[in-house]
């Protein structure tokens, strides 16, 4: 039994069809355009007869990218509608997937020729879409477009719904990885905080935890990135970066072994060990683009949160003058500064000439950390409990004490 499908002129698609058609061709003279315009609005009757909506996606956005440079924005955004609204059509996840796949990226495909309305484009057949994993291979040619478009700042208010959207999106760890890149790479464009550029790159570098050396090769030069990023944020003091497989495999590489050091410096050392490291390789902390000042600047309050954790909550101003390599009158000012940087928590005693820590950040939370933590919680717990037995027993005596009285006054 033949389906019949209405294929009138009226039919949206076919006028897509026709007007692109007539466009693309306009210049080829009247008897050649007529010719291809029929053959290709016969083509597109015959798919959608046969039900190939994938050919006919195909077809159309071929037609349609070829006006691009030459249609207004009010016609490309109608042509691109009808065009995105195929993806309603497939019955199939294949084909469905296929279809937004084939859109998005012919979509994504020159994006030095009106970004903007690209993207919306996109994101209107992001919206047409219910599959989620559609969804993301949208986004993921939507991010594409958008650095080499260079109209980042579209895209960079969606980062805030992350979590949501992964949620939603339940990729893979490939997806995962390729996805957290492409994030980090955009807020590397736009010039964002190096806090948010860090969060993606950890990401991307999480992902490699569990796989074997082979695979984690391939996050080298993105580790090496991470850590001159974490290097160079001038309020990021803490970070787990050692604990990572795809960053350990960089101490005994030959290219980034260097970076490996650095890193180690920042994270675990003081003032003294980043100078030491500074005099022989100022040339490779230049090509990274690290300002030896800055550098020297954090590794200052760095120092400060060591001597707080080390030396019993109470720190002499002769051994913060003596490990910061700074004058007695700069004393007080750094330590204010460590304070304002929420490193630590401390009251200055001038009489005495010391500072008493009461808290202080953690530069390095691994398997040390966590025990310690997990000390200070069953203490806390035990405490607590006493508390409680306390209450409970003296609220027992108090309510057994009327009684007594009772009996012995009868």
């Amino acid at each position: 039994m033949t389906t019949v499908v209405p294929t009138s002129e009226e039919d949206p698609v076919l006028s897509v069809v026709r007007f692109t058609a007539e466009m693309s061709w306009a210049e080829a003279g009247p008897e050649v355009a007529e010719q291809q315009v029929s053959s290709l609005c016969l083509e597109a009757q015959e798919f959608m007869i046969a039900g190939r909506w994938l050919d006919l996606a195909s077809l159309m956005i071929t037609s349609a990218d070829l006006v691009f440079s030459k249609a207004s924005d009010k016609d490309l955004e109608c042509i691109f509608t009808i065009i995105c609204d195929l993806v309603k059509k497939p019955e199939s996840l294949e084909e469905l997937l296929e279809m937004a796949k084939l859109l998005s990226s012919k979509i994504a495909q020159q994006p030095n020729d009106k970004p903007a309305l690209r993207l919306k484009i996109l994101f209107n057949l992001y919206n047409l879409l219910e599959n989620p994993y559609g969804r993301f291979c949208v986004y993921k040619n939507a991010l594409k477009l958008a650095l080499e478009g260079k109209v980042v700042e579209h895209v960079i208010p969606s980062f805030k719904k992350m979590d949501s959207l992964l949620k939603e999106w339940d990729l893979g760890v490939q997806d995962q990885r390729d996805l957290f890149l492409s994030v980090s790479n955009v807020l590397k464009e736009h010039k964002s905080s190096p806090k948010e550029t860090l969060k993606f790159l950890t990401k991307y570098l999480a992902t490699f935890s569990g796989e074997d050396a082979h695979v984690t090769e391939e996050a080298k030069e993105e580790a090496a990135h991470t850590i001159v990023e974490f290097v160079k944020a001038p309020d990021m003091f803490q970070h787990d970066l050692l604990e990572m497989p795809a960053v350990a495999q960089l101490e005994k590489d030959t290219k980034y072994a260097l970076v490996y050091q650095l890193l180690k410096i920042f994270q675990t050392q003081r003032l003294d060990a980043y100078l030491e490291f500074h005099t022989t390789n100022s040339e490779l902390l230049k090509s990274y683009g690290l300002v030896h000042e800055e550098c020297i600047a954090k590794m200052r309050l760095m120092s400060i949160v060591d001597l707080a954790s080390n030396e019993s909550g109470q720190i002499s101003y002769s051994l913060i003058k003596d490990t910061l390599q700074i004058e007695d009158d700069e004393v007080e000012p750094w330590v204010v500064k460590a304070i304002t940087s929420k490193l630590i928590d401390c009251k200055i005693d001038q009489m005495n000439q010391v500072i008493r820590v009461s808290r202080c950040t953690e530069r390095v939370f691994g398997p040390r950390q966590w025990l310690a933590l997990r000390e200070k919680l069953a203490t806390w717990r035990g405490n607590i409990a006493n508390v409680i037995t306390t209450i409970q027993a003296n609220k027992a005596t108090e309510e057994g004490t009327p009684a007594m009285q009772g009996l012995v006054i009868s």
